[in-house]
């Protein structure tokens, strides 16, 4: 096995394990209503989409939302979004690829912006956990980036080296996480993001998490 003995992948939830995509248009638009504005598709939402999400907000609306509006959007959205998630699942052959990295001796962990507190029960409940040294969901207020989260996460994680490290998510918010802690970044384009918007990052972009696989293989080895 060689060096990939160390490789060790944190995945990215919302857009990349779990296939909510649907949840998470509905919960837009359901938060854009709040304002009186008219919904977007789910092409629009992912050209457009970025993080801090006010700031996917003022791309929308020309401009930032004050806090009051930010308050009613996002709480409108989490509530949305719980009642919604239920009808969704983990994006196709994810149960499969986790077993097969983890049988190989290789460590794997999610970083997610989703709340802990939902997002442990969400994991537990398909049955995956056991292939995950560490969840990681967000504490404290919605709405930042992912880099400061994942040097935490990171940092509780016994003999994982950054440089042998690869982030998978479905966003340019999780590359700049990566980077962050130097890191590598593998971006899938089934998830928030547009291919179109992805590739100008500067990382790898796939189209199925099982070539992220690969591609995380060959970036950690």
């Amino acid at each position: 096995m060689g060096m990939h003995g160390a490789a060790h992948i944190v995945w990215d939830w919302n857009g990349t394990l779990f296939h909510d995509n649907t949840a998470i248009i509905g919960a837009t638009n359901a938060a854009f209503a709040e304002l009186g504005l008219e919904p977007i598709t789910l092409e629009r939402y992912r050209e457009l989409y970025c993080v801090p999400v006010p700031k996917f907000y003022e791309r929308l609306i020309g401009r930032l939302p004050t806090d009051e509006e930010w308050e009613v959007m996002d709480l409108t959205f989490q509530r949305y979004y719980t009642e919604h998630r239920v009808g969704c699942g983990l994006t196709d052959g994810v149960p499969g690829l986790l077993a097969e990295w983890a049988s190989a001796g290789r460590s794997q962990s999610i970083l997610s912006m989703y709340g802990h507190d939902e997002l442990v029960p969400l994991v537990r409940g398909f049955g995956i956990e056991p292939h995950f040294v560490r969840v990681d969901g967000r504490t404290g207020p919605s709405g930042g980036s992912k880099a400061e989260h994942m040097v935490r996460h990171l940092g509780a994680l016994t003999g994982v080296e950054p440089a042998r490290t690869v982030v998978i998510g479905d966003a340019a918010d999780d590359a700049v996480a990566a980077l962050h802690v130097g890191a590598r970044a593998v971006l899938y384009t089934g998830g928030s993001h547009s291919r179109a918007s992805l590739e100008g990052i500067g990382v790898p972009v796939v189209d199925s998490l099982e070539e992220a696989v690969s591609e995380a293989e060959r970036l950690a080895a």
